[in-house]
């Protein structure tokens, strides 16, 4: 007796197989700290400036971050520091532009201390 669903699924995997096709590898936080061991916040950061995988809620507790796009990263960061090419240190450095001013009310009260 054979049985038709057992055969498709070895013949699934044996397609597969063939392809040399493999599933896409998700990590936790916790995973992804011993990879890149940067403060949450930095990750986060990185992430709205486009300069890190963005991370995928598969509930709205759990957060994985795709492997390879990990991976990705740091090469390119490897081959740019090899490369002399230091583009996170040009990308953190702020001109006197973008800083932003003092708060009205701090300056005011500096105004006033200086009058004394």
């Amino acid at each position: 007796m054979r049985d038709e669903g057992l055969e498709k699924a070895y013949a699934y995997a044996a397609e597969m197989q063939a392809r040399n096709a493999t599933l896409p590898r998700y990590i936790k936080k916790s995973q992804l700290r011993q990879i890149v061991p940067l403060a949450d916040t930095t990750i986060y950061e990185m992430e709205q400036r486009k300069d890190f995988p963005h991370r995928i809620y598969l509930t709205p507790r759990v957060v994985v971050w795709s492997l390879a796009e990990v991976e990705a990263l740091i090469e390119r960061r490897r081959r740019d520091s090899e490369m002399g090419k230091d583009k996170a240190a040009e990308r953190t450095r702020c001109s006197k532009a973008q800083v932003s001013p003092r708060p009205r009310y701090l300056i005011n009260r500096t105004a006033r201390s200086e009058e004394s």
